[in-house]
């Protein structure tokens, strides 16, 4: 194993850091310099424009991204849309797709349903209605789903493809505290081409976006742990740096040890999802590999994040500072998760049956 950037990845992450150095945006605003700076299209195959990269360099991409706290929807187009599709996406539908990544369309997914995050057996149905296929259910948490082109929707026969114009979707925001917008989906017979349904896939579909979710964590985190030692570092309090009072330095210790195991969580499941090997042995690696990262971070991130809100004081909860980007960001994908208490679970019944 070798964790070490190469130098594919070193380029995305001098391209990300060099728009960030030059753009002020944060948010959607920044979504067409993406656009521009040639970003969206990594991992597309080359016959398309793309560069034909992959897993490693979509991670590295969303990690740099993480690290500002940037509110685009590079997780979902790439992580949750275009990284699964690669390897599903019949010919003559990624000739639709594909071009329209490139230039700015959005993907998204919709993981969870009601009660039910990351589900497994999908209550959604669809059935075949001969050269078509009809879609019904519900979905929760789905971010970006005003915003996106296009839907994946897990169902009991597979992912399905839908287009947000779709005659019988229904999309209804729900209230968020950050910038991530989220919504309610609901699909009354949503009418789609059969070669739109994508048999299989939902357990690649959930590997890819929990693998995606560990690079925005790992970036948040270490972006949150910067911004928290420099305010450490030039706050003084009683004539002296903050960071120099014990209690302090602790917590903030304690912060890096969450940021180093974290980034070695998401480096780890991003490499081995990455590896070409289909054998049975490397695939439970990936399974143990997410569903360690998964639950570090459900369990570890927000609190690590309260604790740099701590250490900033009442600094911290003013929104002209950038740290409650940071703390939302991390509360809405340890919710998008399940939480802490559905990934010990998960985790453990992984355990029981080894």
């Amino acid at each position: 194993m070798d964790f070490t950037r190469d130098e594919g990845q070193d380029a995305v992450a001098e391209v990300v850091v060099s728009l960030l150095e030059h753009e002020p945006a944060r948010d959607i605003e920044l979504w067409p310099k993406l656009v521009d700076s040639g970003l969206l299209s990594v991992a597309l195959p080359e016959r398309f424009g793309g560069d034909g990269m992959g897993v490693p360099e979509v991670s590295v991409l969303l990690t740099e991204l993480a690290t500002d706290a940037v509110a685009v929807p590079a997780v979902t187009t790439l992580g949750f849309g275009l990284l699964p599709l690669l390897a599903a996406l019949p010919d003559s539908i990624a000739e639709q797709v594909y071009p329209e990544i490139a230039k700015g369309a959005v993907l998204t997914a919709a993981l969870s349903e009601p009660a039910n995050p990351f589900v497994v057996r999908p209550a959604t149905i669809a059935v075949s209605d001969g050269d078509s296929v009809r879609i019904t259910g519900h979905k929760v948490a789905v971010p970006y789903a005003e915003q996106a082109r296009w839907l994946l929707i897990p169902t009991n026969s597979g992912i399905a493809l839908v287009d947000s114009a779709a005659e019988g979707l229904t999309i209804t925001p729900s209230p968020v505290s950050g910038g991530i917008p989220e919504a309610t989906v609901r699909l009354e017979q949503v009418r789609i081409p059969a070669d739109q349904l994508l048999t299989g896939g939902v357990a690649d579909l959930h590997r890819f976006a929990v693998a995606s979710i560990g690079a925005v964590a790992d970036g948040l985190l270490k972006g949150a742990l910067v911004l928290t030692s420099e305010h450490l570092r030039t706050r003084r309090q009683f004539g002296r740096p903050l960071a120099e009072f014990q209690a302090v330095a602790q917590q903030i210790a304690d912060v890096y040890v969450v940021s180093r195991t974290l980034h070695a969580a998401a480096v780890s499941a991003n490499w081995a999802l990455a590896q070409d090997d289909t054998s049975s042995e490397h695939q439970d690696r990936i399974d143990d590999d997410l569903d360690v990262l998964a639950y570090t971070i459900a369990s570890q991130l927000p609190a690590a994040m309260q604790k740099c809100h701590h250490l900033h004081g009442g600094l911290g909860v003013d929104i002209t500072h950038p740290m409650h980007r940071y703390y939302s960001q991390a509360k809405d994908i340890a919710r998008w998760l399940g939480g802490e208490s559905f990934r010990l679970d998960r985790l453990g019944t992984r355990c029981s049956s080894i």
